[in-house]
């Protein structure tokens, strides 16, 4: 998944809009950034039953994160903008898909169960957010949104040791995200925010700050789950 419009929004000339919102969502986006889950895939120690069970929810995440970036394609002002973010949705719903099945089939994980996943209550979470942000919403909701979901996986994954994991679908998913095509995507999307956040009243920050922390707090959830539902008996979808 992973250029630059001049920054803006409000405070200081020398603080962008994008810096305050990660700021301002602490303890959380530590709690996102530094999880037991995303050390252990630096790390290589992640159990399989817990990757199977978050790759699974991730998979069926893709959906509404495709969702999601069709959004920003559609509310984006500028072509340019549209041509970029055209070709991160590509890289989404075609580029990733051979991963998702190479692991799934190293991890054992049963066709039946990634192409129709039971969804846990954040990834149902997620997919609510993103109709609320991007169908209710404009441009700046979406990306809202989107920045911190993709932010978070740059700076967890550019923080994991340098020696990648043994496991080609651990080693493989910090690559993804820590790499400079990606880094680059999460800079133009935050540029993006920073942006659309001129102008914009109090009361239209303070809902582009309220998503942007739900989104935070979803991720949290969102590996928290991998360990809550592995290898467990869960009832249906409700």
């Amino acid at each position: 998944m992973g250029r630059g419009v001049a920054t803006g929004g409000v405070g200081p000339v020398s603080e962008r809009f994008t810096d305050r919102l990660r700021s301002d969502a602490e303890p959380t986006w530590s709690a996102a950034t530094g999880h037991r889950f995303t050390e252990e895939v630096g790390a290589g120690t992640v159990p399989d039953a817990v990757f199977a069970e978050y790759l699974t929810q991730d998979y069926a995440f893709v959906d509404a994160l495709a969702s999601l970036v069709g959004y920003a394609v559609a509310q984006a002002p500028r072509y340019p903008a549209k041509q970029r973010l055209g070709g991160f949705l590509a890289t989404i719903v075609d580029e990733e898909s051979d991963y998702f099945e190479r692991s799934f089939d190293a991890l054992g994980v049963p066709e039946s169960a990634w192409t129709d996943p039971q969804r846990r209550p954040p990834t149902r979470a997620f997919a609510d957010l993103i109709h609320r942000a991007g169908a209710r919403g404009g441009y700046a909701e979406t990306l809202a949104v989107l920045v911190p979901v993709e932010w978070i996986y740059a700076e967890w994954a550019s923080a994991a040791p340098e020696g990648r994991p043994e496991q080609f679908y651990l080693a493989e998913w910090v690559a993804l995200h820590d790499n400079p095509a990606f880094h680059d995507t999460v800079s133009f999307l935050r540029s993006e925010l920073d942006a659309a956040a001129v102008g914009a009243s109090e009361a239209r920050r303070a809902e582009i700050a309220r998503l942007f922390d739900r989104a935070v707090e979803l991720e949290v959830a969102f590996f928290d789950a991998a360990y809550e539902y592995a290898d467990a008996e869960v009832p249906d979808d409700g």
